[in-house]
């Protein structure tokens, strides 16, 4: 019986093997996938820890300056206090627009130089000969160097 038991055993083992599965005989959908990404190339998310970049405010130091230079021309009243405030705004935003500049963006760096508080040249190696302004303009073209005047009266 024992023999029996083993070869029927063996038997079903046989046919389940031999069976085609269900899977087998379905035809199997190929899929491409064009739009697959790894994880080296997707892009990353701002995490909550990440550093803003870029002036956020105004030094007190510079803010003071400012406001000192835009006392001089009438600009603010009162004493610098070296706080970037709503009035101090204003009055760069009053100062920039009386020039025709823009004033959302302030300061300007156009009306800072024109305050005095432009670029700082002591870090130059020569400062007396270094290009830090234009030169001047002749006939009316701006930027252009001066030329050696013409003598009509010399025939050539």
């Amino acid at each position: 019986m024992a023999a029996y038991a083993l070869l029927v055993a063996t038997a079903l083992m046989h046919a389940q093997a031999s069976e085609p599965s269900t899977k087998a005989a379905q035809p199997t959908k190929k899929t491409t996938n064009t739009h697959k990404t790894s994880s080296k190339h997707r892009k990353s998310r701002k995490s909550a820890n990440s550093r803003s970049r870029g002036q956020k405010k105004i030094d007190p130091q510079r803010a003071r300056e400012i406001q000192q230079a835009l006392i001089r021309e009438h600009y603010l009243n009162g004493k610098a206090s070296g706080v970037w405030d709503d009035a101090t705004q204003q009055a760069m935003q009053r100062y920039q627009a009386d020039h025709g500049w823009q004033s959302k963006t302030t300061p300007d760096s156009r009306a800072l130089i024109q305050l005095g508080l432009g670029p700082d040249h002591e870090h130059l190696l020569n400062p007396e000969s270094a290009m830090t302004s234009q030169p001047a303009a002749v006939h009316g073209v701006p930027g252009s160097a001066p030329s050696a005047p013409v003598d009509s009266s010399d025939p050539k």
